[in-house]
């Protein structure tokens, strides 16, 4: 690694000491990855975040003095705000939508391995969104089941081009790979985006992901 290059600074809150020691010995591991510091509670990882200034937090969804989606959103509030992957051992539907709604960059299940855990550390701090596939495969079921959701309709707003910007949003591409897939440019694909979320009332890229998969599951 270039002297220059930045190290990705993480905060990783769980309220289980021996979890935050493991996922801490494990990403030390890797010299581009630099844990910061840990919490175990939503008190205690807003302070430190306020504090350290992190570029990603690890989250847990259960927390003693609170929700992991409470301090989600308080995260984001942040100056500079930090990125949010909700860590969990959970993949209830209700939990999944909660963490879509609390603006989370990143849902991940606490059985990923380590590669998978990096890679979506660095991608998340690169602006991509995650969603776990096992996660991504229960949402569409949740859709063909026949779970209420919002009306697809309006995804035939968006016009055929937006469309599939969406949809290679919610694949995880970053803007450059969606440029290089549709023959845009960065600028285009970004105004592209930024139309089409304010067509669909979102505002994050997680909340675009999750609304294409919601909607386009047949």
């Amino acid at each position: 690694m270039g002297l220059t290059t930045k190290r990705i600074r993480l905060l990783l809150v769980d309220d289980h000491e021996v979890v935050r020691a493991g996922l801490g010995a494990l990403l030390a591991q890797h010299e581009e990855l630099e844990v910061v510091g840990e919490a175990g509670t939503v008190a205690g990882a807003l302070e430190t975040a306020g504090r350290l200034k992190p570029d990603v937090v690890l989250l847990d969804v259960r927390l003693p003095d609170g929700s992991g989606f409470e301090a989600c959103r308080n995260l984001h509030q942040l100056t500079p705000p930090v990125k949010v992957i909700i860590l969990t051992a959970f993949a209830d539907d209700e939990i999944v939508m909660q963490a879509i709604g609390s603006g989370a960059e990143g849902y991940l299940l606490k059985e990923i391995d380590e590669p998978g855990l990096v890679r979506a550390i660095k991608d998340v701090a690169e602006g991509r969104s995650i969603l776990d596939p096992a996660v991504t495969r229960r949402v569409f079921n949740r859709v063909k089941d026949g779970t209420p959701a919002q009306p697809a309709s309006k995804l035939d707003r968006l016009s055929a081009q937006e469309r599939r910007v969406i949809e290679l949003v919610a694949q995880g591409k970053t803007n450059k790979e969606i440029g290089l897939a549709l023959g845009l440019s960065d600028k285009t694909v970004k105004n592209y985006l930024s139309n089409l979320m304010e067509k669909l009332q979102l505002s994050r890229r997680a909340q675009a992901a999750a609304f294409f998969v919601q909607h386009s599951g047949s």
